[in-house]
């Protein structure tokens, strides 16, 4: 009858080790999980208020319908100066006061810039540009390239 000589107590180091890095390389894909999580979370929280500030510059068009033209060219990459929240103001002061107030939400976007065009007469297209992907892309340029094109989400209004 044979007998052992060394009989194996407790785990060695190497099925120690492996089951190390079995666990290191699950935390390090929860860690990749949580960051594309919060990145995700950031543009969807982005897109929201892109909404929200067309929606708002929109309501205030229609709160105004009767200067509905004037809007058209308000680039909030430009300076505009009227306040209307202190004194009375004149229909088409109010379209200059909303520039200002619009272009103060915009800014809260990355990169953010909107304008409003006129393609054609009675229609204003409406658009809000953000840098979701975080390239430093700015401009005027939605597409689909995230190293030079915005994100963009427009709205469009008919009269």
């Amino acid at each position: 009858m044979l007998t052992r000589r060394y009989q194996q107590r407790g785990v060695s180091l190497i099925e120690s080790m492996i089951a190390l890095l079995v666990i290191s390389i699950g935390l390090l894909g929860i860690a990749a999980l949580q960051i594309t999580a919060m990145k995700q979370n950031t543009s969807a929280l982005n897109h929201s208020q892109a909404v929200w500030i067309g929606y708002n510059i929109a309501d205030r068009i229609r709160a105004n319908f009767g200067e509905f033209d004037q809007y058209a060219g308000i680039d909030t990459n430009s300076s505009y100066t009227q306040d209307c929240s202190t004194s009375a103001c004149t229909a088409q002061q109010m379209v200059i006061s909303d520039a200002v107030d619009w272009s103060t939400i915009v800014q809260n976007l990355p990169a953010g810039r909107g304008i409003i065009a006129s393609p054609s007469a009675n229609e204003l297209v409406i658009a809000v540009m953000w840098d979701d992907e975080g390239t430093g892309a700015t401009g005027t340029n939605c597409g689909t390239d995230p190293a030079v094109d915005l994100t963009c989400y427009s709205v469009t209004l008919i009269q």
